[in-house]
């Protein structure tokens, strides 16, 4: 088993463990360590899986704590199955800086045009971040995976695109202007169609793990088969995460500056624009670990819910897999 994910095993059962985990590991200030340096803190947890897999004793475990999260937040910059250097745009640290704006900009659109093109970008980004994050174990012979994550992950962005800016192009082409239009297209709509679309890209561009499966290990860290029933929990698990990351970032604060307009607390209506740049960034960062900790990292699964192939080589009881972000 890899070494982040024996952390995520031994420190991150609870969800305020991942909350902790993940507030420190989404800090963007990683994103300015460079290669050579994750390359050597890789070499030391390498070399210091004994001391990851070892329980803690009470007078060792803030030491232990303090250890772990330091190669952690390293860690988090390489892929936990291909064990590779995550490029810089598509790392933990790096999703709220890039996703952030998009957000904000889409938000705003009232031309369907428009809010197609800022909503092609944004999924774009967010299918490419999943594909680099997801777990990297599915293997095909008659094909290329990766060209078919890409091509599926296409036709997501693109479905996803129209779907959203399609309450816009229906109220602008037969120019429905009334206030409950209004209220429905630009405030009601956006949050349970973008929390909607950004779990289907996830479930599109990741399709391949429950189709072929992925490693399923116990919890020695051996390898015991490949699983799709694995794969499928993981794909859920993720889309479902996305799916409340940004139905919640649209939805609350458009609650919150109705609360604010209502309780006249902002009385210049040009400060609105920064009041709700604001809200979006602070419920952003907010739900970002929450989002990321609603599952474990490293997934549990039962011995009833696997395959029988898998469960003839071996009689443990409980097994692990790399979720995916």
């Amino acid at each position: 088993m890899d070494a982040n994910l024996r952390l995520w095993r031994a420190e991150g059962q609870s969800f305020l463990q991942r909350f902790l985990l993940w507030a420190d590991a989404l800090d963007p200030l990683l994103l300015l360590k460079s290669s050579n340096e994750i390359k050597r803190t890789r070499l030391l947890i390498q070399t210091d899986e004994k001391t990851l897999s070892e329980p803690i004793q009470n007078n060792q475990y803030g030491k232990y704590v303090l250890i772990c999260l330091f190669f952690f937040l390293f860690k988090s910059s390489v892929h936990p199955d291909t064990d590779k250097i995550i490029p810089i745009l598509f790392r933990p640290p790096a999703f709220m800086p890039i996703t952030l704006p998009l957000v904000i900009v889409s938000s705003v659109q009232r031309q369907a045009k428009r809010s197609f093109f800022w909503q092609f970008v944004f999924h774009t980004y967010t299918t490419a971040f999943t594909l680099v994050n997801g777990n990297g174990t599915p293997k095909a012979e008659e094909y290329s995976l990766y060209q078919k994550q890409i091509f599926l992950g296409l036709g997501a962005v693109s479905y996803s695109a129209c779907i959203g800016a399609l309450p816009l192009t229906f109220m602008n082409r037969y120019a429905l202007k009334s206030s409950l239009m209004q209220l429905v297209v630009r405030k009601l709509l956006p949050a349970p169609l973008l929390g909607l679309t950004s779990a289907f890209t996830v479930a599109m561009v990741r399709s391949p793990e429950f189709d072929n499966g992925i490693e399923v290990v116990d919890r020695n860290g051996n390898v015991i088969g490949v699983s799709k029933k694995a794969g499928e929990k993981a794909v859920m698990e993720t889309a479902l995460s996305r799916a409340v990351l940004f139905g919640t970032t649209f939805f609350l604060p458009e609650v919150l500056l109705y609360c604010v307009q209502r309780a006249r607390l902002v009385k210049n209506p040009r400060a609105l624009g920064p009041v709700r740049m604001f809200v979006i960034m602070s419920v952003l960062a907010g739900m970002l670990p929450v989002s990321f900790s609603m599952f474990p990292q490293c997934g549990e699964i039962k011995r009833a819910d696997l395959e029988p192939e898998i469960l003839s080589s071996t009689e443990e009881t409980e097994f692990f897999y790399n979720r995916g972000i």
